[in-house]
């Protein structure tokens, strides 16, 4: 069922890097789907999907001593795995290439997967770590609510088109495509 989830996820992730535009820009929306081209943004979308994925992965695992564990640790898995891929493999290219872009995306859905998996699967480990994983996991949510309208102002979550943060970095590409357009029409 894990293996599902995988696709499930990476299927709904897909998705969700459009459904903002197609949404007509709905601030709801914003909440669950990419506003702009940032790095934060893409993390968010395979985070949503994953979110989502406990109300039934809680179902069938939520009384496994790790399932905090594993739930909060992949998402970290994500948080983490989606910067290292996209920073390491533009060093070297210099820019972002689509192609590679959904394939960074899809492994790190694989091995968020995997990461979830393998603690579902060990031994029951000690509460300390279900107490601290909550800690992480409350952290982690909170973040994944909270900072496409309240964006930290650095490379993680700059549009790289617009050079803007958050709700903002779609809106001025949006108006910045008109105003560049108005100008040369002048």
């Amino acid at each position: 069922m894990i293996y599902v989830g995988m696709i499930l996820i990476a299927v709904v992730g897909t998705f969700l890097h459009f459904l903002y535009e197609i949404s007509d820009h709905n601030k709801f929306v914003a909440i669950f789907a990419a506003v702009n081209e940032s790095t934060w943004e893409h993390i968010k979308i395979c985070m949503t999907p994953t979110i989502l994925w406990s109300l039934y992965d809680g179902y069938i695992y939520g009384l496994n001593p790790n399932y905090i564990l594993g739930k909060s640790l992949s998402l970290f898995t994500i948080i983490i795995l989606i910067p290292i891929l996209f920073y390491t493999y533009t060093a070297f290219t210099k820019k972002s290439i689509l192609w590679v872009d959904v394939i960074c995306f899809y492994i790190t859905v694989i091995c968020s997967g995997l990461v979830f998996n393998y603690f579902i699967n060990a031994n029951a480990l000690p509460f300390i770590y279900t107490y601290l994983s909550s800690i992480l996991l409350f952290i982690e949510v909170g973040a994944y609510m909270s900072l496409t309208f309240n964006p930290i102002k650095n490379f993680i979550f700059e549009d790289p088109i617009s050079h803007k943060y958050g709700l903002a970095g779609h809106t001025e590409l949006h108006d910045h495509t008109h105003s560049h357009n108005h100008n040369h029409k002048d």
